[in-house]
């Protein structure tokens, strides 16, 4: 069945009186005979169950509670049997109501806003592109649509998605390897026979903010429907004119259901994403002469725009899914998944280095600019088979799941060459001539114009080699259980192998370097959970996840940010995988009617075997093994409707993260790099009039300190400081809806109502710092028909 009915009778479309008068008249016939006879014979007025007809509008993410849009009742992966509200694990899930009227479309700006996630930044050894780290732990290559991984680096869009789903803590047994502190799911909009639809979307907004999206969905007969989403999108960077994103989309869905017992739904999806991207502002250093001698500097926030000419991060993505649902017997379903990519991510950007305060002169160091650059070329194969079974065996009742899967991913990295033909106008180092390209003097003042500072580099772009082949096969085989043993007590258990055989050719100066080993990996997790009173769950559960070395797909042999470790000595193959145990206490509560969920849990994850660096982290060479770290924490949840007004989904994380063991004993001891402790987010929306609506987004991120990832902060040992601090912020944004009629309506966004100079994210070395939007305002005008 389509993942828009499953587990449920398929809704009859109620927009014709005619049906609804039919619906009354087979209640009425269905009422018991015997209690009828016996009202006749007493002489008493027959009284019916009432029978509520709802109209479902067509267009709403079918995971959703009805009534309640900002609350999924269920995950949209197949696997996850259970409704989220007695799921034994965190994960919070943000719908498509929600994602319309916080205002944003890329995935990445909805991601931050979730607490427990931070995002990372590109580097000279990350890509630049979508990077997540969930509590504490990288997961750029743990992004997954519809189940299935998206691998490579890329921008990612929502046209097309109902939800959005971001699990916290290990999640190997469903995504096999990685996925150490969680994943994040998107569930894409799907083609259904139940109904006809078209909807429309025209937005125009400050900054030159110009978006129109398409939805439609059309049956073609009474068992073949096709629905189509489209998007065509851009704007400028409020405030940093020169910046621009563009976005071209597509998103084809095909339904066929051929018998009752029969759904093939075949998808194309296509995303366009063309960026002129501004890397920011930039870190000062603390200064001092020792602990009780310290001076924090903040960012500079006006730092102008100078990204140049020719600066571009462009994604394109191509991808075809076949999805196949048969259901064998009463209770029991085989969903087959087949899924072919192609992406293509590429970029040229430019950064900032300098700019360290001096002390001794009462200045700063020049700013300069840096070139960034490289390209990623994606092919991968997905098949994915799970059957689900609900049956009871002695008195216990069983939702099963076992399932298969092979992938083959395969990533060429590539590079640009680079040629500067303008004139360099000031020195880094010695007394020779002019070497690099300064935007500001040493009192930060800029030494150009709004115009000519996108053109000192005068760049050359021409395509150069492919550093590195990356491929990796993986076979798995996983089986899960829940079983209810009592009203009381549940368990669930489940276990993976994944059999994976890694292969990357690195070119470092000129040479290739084979690396190439295969290994098995074993994951698995367990947990019980108490049902004391309806409505209630208290749970324990226990995870476990690995990684694999060279796991990062663009990093080559870059062994301190993900990339190939080999320690001198040694083979590809020695050492064991990262390995990661997590444990989570926790309590769901379903009140107010089951229309408010509110949840609290305790966590822990221990990642050990960490492979470390032997130096700066670009270089193949490192220690195997030889980090462990830890993060702890407590999350509170809450989403649903307080009142028939008031429907709001907040959450606040509070963290802590303690570098175990190192290669390096003065790392021992501080916490991890990109890791924000306390963390909140909340959306409200209360409905004043039937017509009208006003809302809000609060965002909430402590500060953190830059570094490798899974790795420690970046330390200065004289001063017994962290070195570059991305600073705590708030930010607040709000929204006002009308209905016009049940067809048309319009929503006023403004984000950033203060106008908050914010930073997501910070360079190790300080050297750029990715700004937040500044304040925008956006009218959105929908037609549904």
């Amino acid at each position: 069945m389509s993942k828009s009915t499953r587990g449920a009778i398929r809704p009859m479309s109620l927009r014709h009186p005619m049906a609804a008068a039919a619906l009354g008249l087979s209640a009425a016939a269905l009422a018991s005979p015997a209690a009828a006879q016996q009202a006749s014979e007493e002489g008493d007025e027959i009284v019916l169950d009432t029978l509520q007809i709802e109209d479902s509008t067509a267009d709403v993410n079918p995971n959703a509670m009805p009534g309640v849009p900002y609350r999924a009742l269920r995950s949209g992966d197949v696997r996850r049997t259970q409704p989220l509200s007695e799921t034994p694990q965190t994960i919070q899930v943000i719908t498509e109501t929600q994602i319309e009227e916080q205002g944003a479309s890329d995935l990445r700006d909805l991601i931050d806003n979730v607490p427990g996630v931070t995002i990372g930044t590109g580097e000279n050894g990350n890509a630049f592109g979508d990077r997540y780290i969930i509590r504490g732990h990288e997961a750029r290559s743990d992004v997954f649509v519809d189940g299935l991984r998206d691998p490579g680096m890329t921008i990612r869009e929502t046209f097309a998605v109902d939800q959005i789903e971001i699990t916290k803590g290990p999640s190997s047994s469903f995504a096999g390897r990685g996925a150490i502190g969680g994943a994040v799911n998107s569930i894409t909009k799907q083609a259904s026979t139940d109904y006809m639809f078209v909807r429309g979307d025209l937005s125009i907004g400050t900054d030159d903010y110009y978006r129109g999206t398409i939805d439609a969905n059309v049956p073609l007969t009474g068992n073949l429907a096709v629905r189509a989403n489209l998007l065509y999108g851009t704007e400028e960077v409020p405030n940093r004119n020169f910046s621009e994103r563009e976005r071209l989309g597509a998103a084809i869905s095909l339904a066929w259901v051929p018998a009752d017992d029969v759904e093939w739904v075949v998808d194309y999806y296509h995303l366009n994403a063309d960026d002129i991207p501004d890397l920011g502002g930039y870190m000062p250093a603390p200064t001092g002469t020792g602990p009780s001698d310290i001076t924090i500097h903040a960012p500079w926030h006006d730092v102008p725009n100078y990204a140049q000419q020719g600066d571009f991060l462009d994604t394109n993505v191509d991808t075809f899914t076949s999805r196949i649902t048969v259901r064998m017997a009463e209770g029991v379903e085989v969903i087959n998944a087949t899924r072919y990519g192609e992406t293509t991510n590429g970029y040229v950007l430019t950064g900032l280095r300098g700019g360290a305060f001096r002390p001794a002169t009462n200045d700063y160091g020049q700013l300069t600019l840096s070139s960034h650059q490289g390209n990623q070329d994606v092919r991968y194969f997905v098949n994915q088979t799970n059957m689900l079974a609900s049956f009871n065996t002695g008195g216990l009742k069983h939702d099963a799941i076992a399932g298969v899967e092979y992938s083959n991913l395969r990533v060429a990295n590539g590079t640009y060459i680079l040629t500067n033909g303008g004139t360099p106008n000031c020195r880094t180092s010695g007394t020779g001539p002019n070497n690099a390209f300064c935007i500001t003097d040493n009192q930060r003042n800029v030494l150009f114009d709004d115009t000519t500072i996108h053109n000192l580099l005068q760049r050359t772009i021409t395509n150069g080699i492919t550093d590195s082949l990356w491929e990796v096969d993986t076979f798995s085989i996983y089986a899960m259980d829940t079983v209810q043993v009592s009203d009381l007590l549940r368990l669930h258990g489940g276990l993976r192998v994944d059999l994976f055989e890694y292969s990357n050719a690195v070119v470092q100066g000129g040479n290739t370097t084979n690396y190439a080993y295969n290994d098995t990996l074993w994951n698995g997790h367990a947990g019980i959970s108490l049902h004391p009173v309806d409505g209630v769950m208290v749970y324990f559960n226990y995870g476990t996840g690995k990684e694999i070395n060279g796991g990062e797909s663009d990093l080559g042999a870059n062994c301190g940010y993900g990339g190939i470790c080999v320690a001198a000595g040694t083979d590809i193959g020695a050492g064991r995988p990262e390995s990661v145990e997590s444990l989570e206490l926790g309590v769901k509560a379903d009140l107010f009617g089951n229309r408010l969920l509110v949840t609290a849990a305790a966590f822990q994850i221990i990642k050990d075997g960490v492979f470390e660096s032997a130096g700066t982290g670009y270089e193949p060479g490192g220690s195997l093994n030889t980090g462990k770290n830890r993060v702890r924490g407590v999350e509170f949840g809450m989403v649903g409707n307080v009142t028939n007004q008031l429907m709001l989904q907040a959450a606040l994380t509070l963290m802590d993260s303690e570098v175990r063991e190192s290669n390096t004993p003065a790392r021992i001891g501080l916490e991890l790099s990109n890791f924000a402790n306390t963390q909140f987010s909340g959306q409200a929306r209360y409905q004043l009039t039937d017509d009208l609506a006003v809302g809000t987004t609060a965002t909430y991120k402590g500060h953190m300190f830059t570094g490798q990832p899974d790795s420690a902060a970046s330390y200065n040992a004289t001063l017994g400081i962290h070195t570059y601090r991305v600073p705590a912020y708030w930010t607040f944004d709000g929204f006002v809806t009308y209905d016009f009629s049940p067809s048309v309506s319009a929503r006023l966004n403004v984000t950033n109502i203060g106008n908050t100079d914010y930073y997501l994210a910070g360079y190790q070395s300080g050297h750029f710092l990715y700004k937040g939007d500044e304040r925008r305002a956006v009218l959105t005008l929908t037609g549904r028909f």
